[in-house]
């Protein structure tokens, strides 16, 4: 029988609940929240894995199937609990991709952090404040309580260091420093990044591209090429290694004496700006700390922003490491990644210890529990990308050329 104190805490989730449309709430298991809370035991005892939660919606379009695909996946993850653990009092940093994350998988798993007692929420993003809008995330930022930043910066900003936090990078190749929204990276933070399965010009953006995006303007544009490096505004300029230049040359030659794939791509998004890219994504990496990353797959989408096709995959990947999990959703997504510079060279720059897709733990994640699985287990879905593409090559294409692990253990 429930005491009145759960009887209380229980009407006052649904009553929540109740004004979000396909929320049900009915049949929960009971969450009293406590003073900490955490991961699933198992996932917190297993950080080099990579679990994969298959979801069940019939129709791209029934947001209630996606809201609750979002509520069920956090009731089974994220848990109340006593010492050790995450208080509560802690502020939440929320990272969907603003682009393509389903607003209504978001949601559904802000619900749920809520549930375990969590009421201090932020949504952070860099670019496109009128798209937060067209996508849904104001409305529910709205109704959940959860507090947005605001992304435009002046230069006088960076002097004040207006709502923004500084991070020093243990050998920079291109960022010494590096600013993010209040409260990224403050004390008494947890990061959770919500990526989307897509395909992107770095063939797929996936969890570690999507942190990108928690950087200030316009330190956040890493993708730009030489420009942002050696042709940056005077108030940048300080926090650009001064031999950034000839470092990156240096790590580029070495790449092409190696005969890595597609290094002679004659694409506008160069193999330079491939490497350029990467380590500015390394140097960010290397700062960041994150509770736990997922790539929402509901939906795999293919080509470019806006001119892509979607897939209904119905498919969930989540780790404590990104890079991990980013070599299986560049896998399943038709992709080898040992083609990728990003995943060579963060091995390389000691970010991560493999690469290698056959190396990665794999678990379904089944009603709440992980049930260990063979990479083959799950169908991979061809998401077609831009990304360095050769001559005579379509524009969009796969980067699935064989790549020689044991060769090239980097």
């Amino acid at each position: 029988m429930l005491t009145r104190r759960e009887f209380l805490y229980n009407s006052a989730l649904a009553a929540a609940a109740g004004a979000i449309p396909g929320a049900r709430l009915a049949g929960a298991s009971l969450r009293l929240p406590q003073a900490y809370f955490g991961l699933h035991p198992f996932i917190e005892s297993n950080p080099k894995a990579v679990f994969i939660r298959r979801a069940h919606v019939a129709q791209i379009k029934d947001e209630d199937a996606k809201r609750r695909e979002g509520l069920a996946l956090a009731r089974e993850i994220f848990v109340p609990m006593g010492r050790p653990g995450i208080p509560v009092t802690h502020r939440i940093v929320l990272k969907p991709n603003y682009v393509a994350t389903d607003a209504q998988f978001y949601e559904g798993v802000v619900m749920g952090l809520k549930e375990v007692g969590l009421r201090k929420l932020y949504f952070v993003e860099a670019n496109d404040y009128p798209g937060w809008g067209r996508r849904g995330f104001l409305d529910i930022n709205q109704r959940l309580g959860v507090l947005m930043n605001e992304p435009d910066r002046r230069p006088r900003h960076f002097r004040e260091d207006w709502e923004m936090t500084w991070s020093t990078v243990p050998d920079a190749v291109i960022y010494k420093r590096i600013p993010h929204y209040a409260p990224v990276n403050e004390p008494d933070t947890w990061l959770l990044n919500i990526a989307k399965w897509k395909a992107h010009g770095m063939c797929m953006s996936l969890s570690v591209k999507n942190e990108q995006g928690l950087v200030v303007l316009p330190y956040v544009r890493f993708c730009t090429g030489w420009p942002m490096v050696t042709r940056v505004p005077e108030f940048m300029k300080a926090d650009i290694n001064p031999n950034a230049e000839p470092v990156v040359k240096k790590f580029f030659d070495r790449h092409v004496k190696l005969h890595y794939d597609r290094y002679d791509s004659p694409h506008p998004l160069s193999p330079m700006h491939q490497e350029i890219w990467a380590h500015k994504t390394c140097d960010h990496m290397s700062v960041m700390k994150t509770g736990l990353a997922m790539i929402e797959g509901i939906c795999g989408r293919d080509g470019d922003f806006d001119d892509g096709q979607d897939y209904l995959t119905n498919l969930v990947m989540f780790s404590k490491d990104k890079f991990r999990l980013d070599v299986i959703g560049m896998y399943l997504g038709g992709h080898e990644p040992g083609n990728i510079n990003l995943f060579r060279i963060a091995k390389e720059r000691g970010l991560t210890d493999t690469f290698n897709p056959w190396e990665i733990p794999i678990y379904e994640w089944v009603d709440g529990a992980a049930r260990p699985r063979k990479l083959t287990d799950f169908a991979r879905t061809p998401l077609k990308t831009y990304y360095l593409q050769l001559p005579g090559e379509p524009h969009y294409h796969l980067v699935n050329e064989p790549f020689d692990y044991d060769r090239y253990k980097v």
